[in-house]
């Protein structure tokens, strides 16, 4: 892995993150966020919509983290359904709707039922979240106290069991064919942040340069959230089966915190110790992102473009600083970068 390509010079880190969705990109700025699907006759939906501001005290480092976190659990799972009723619209096939859905419309209103809905979804990945990733592994790791005592090797096992589970959940995933889609809008959803922040055109000849991992990616972060706990876990002893389980699933805010903060960090700079703390989670990332063709590109544009023209922005310009070192003093263009073949 060469990092020079992933923690470049010369760029303008920004706030702009986003999300891969059924068949799209959802990108989000300071105040907009902008939800982007290809549909199936081809054309490209655009849905931007305002971002709720925080207030002062949900700024506060720590508790950004954990506001950040349910935030973006809430938003991503609101627009995967989103991106999925679009799709659905779209569909020659008439859509006929369950009893539970009907019974939720006539109950709640056709809005009412979508709320429902989504944080119905939200707290079903959080209990399977929880029960696999959290209370499993403690429960299993239990039996080797057959063997041992030592309360390191216990909290070893469990923490490293623990992040063994999650990269294999994933990377079993990866096989199947609409998570490798959404994987590969992951990846184009990097590529043209790195494009944008790079201050080149948003093309796709342009974006197709860049790598699919970058350092603020919420792949990071959870990698981040998994060594984290791994550390603080061997703070808390041995205890029975239940207070291990307590005192993690309380330990879970004052985690989600620290990563973030971390994260927040390492997006910022390039030290060695930013690239050494960064590499799990790369590494993670080279799972969750594939290399996306040029019409998952445009989808990443369409929905970064939005974002910018939704807060009075304008896109790059076709001219910008070199991310090399090397040519530090040498203003290149976009065009002048490609011929030169410089995959940063």
């Amino acid at each position: 892995m060469d990092l020079s390509k992933i923690f470049r010079k010369g760029i303008n880190p920004t706030k702009m993150g986003g999300q891969a969705v059924m068949e799209g990109i959802m990108m989000r700025g300071e105040t907009k966020s902008a939800l982007a699907v290809r549909l199936p006759n081809g054309t490209i939906k655009v849905e931007t919509e305002d971002i709720k501001q925080q207030k002062k005290w949900m700024k506060l480092p720590l508790i950004r983290g954990v506001v950040a976190f349910i935030g973006s659990l809430i938003m991503g799972t609101g627009q995967l359904m989103k991106s999925a009723e679009l799709l659905g619209e779209a569909d020659d096939e008439e859509y006929e709707e369950t009893r539970f859905e009907k019974w939720l419309d006539d109950k709640f209103g056709s809005k009412g039922a979508w709320n429902v809905l989504m944080y119905m979804s939200v707290v079903l990945a959080l209990a399977f979240t929880i029960g696999v990733f959290i209370i499993l592994p403690t429960g299993v790791v239990s039996l080797m106290k057959l063997f041992t005592d030592s309360v390191f090797w216990l909290n070893f096992a469990e923490g490293a069991f623990r992040i063994l589970l999650f990269v294999l959940y994933v990377w079993a995933i990866s096989f199947m064919g609409e998570i490798k889609r959404v994987f590969q809008y992951h990846g184009a959803e990097h590529k043209t942040i790195h494009c944008y922040e790079s201050g080149l055109e948003l093309t796709p000849e342009n974006c197709r340069q860049f790598p699919t991992l970058h350092p603020r990616c919420g792949t990071s972060f959870l990698m981040f959230v998994f060594i984290i706990a791994f550390a603080l876990h061997f703070l808390l002893g041995w205890p029975n089966l239940a207070l291990r389980i307590i005192s993690r699933l309380l330990l879970l805010p004052v985690i989600a915190g620290l990563s973030y903060e971390l994260l927040r960090w390492a997006g910022k700079g390039d030290s060695l110790v930013v690239k050494i703390l960064s590499i799990p989670g790369l590494y993670l990332q080279k799972i969750t992102t594939k290399e996306p063709d040029d019409k998952q590109l445009e989808v990443a544009i369409a929905s970064i473009n939005a974002v910018l023209e939704a807060e009075g922005k304008k896109p790059p310009a076709d001219t910008a600083s070199p991310a090399d070192p090397d040519d530090s003093e040498k203003p290149a263009t976009a065009k002048s970068m490609l011929r030169k073949r410089r995959f940063i």
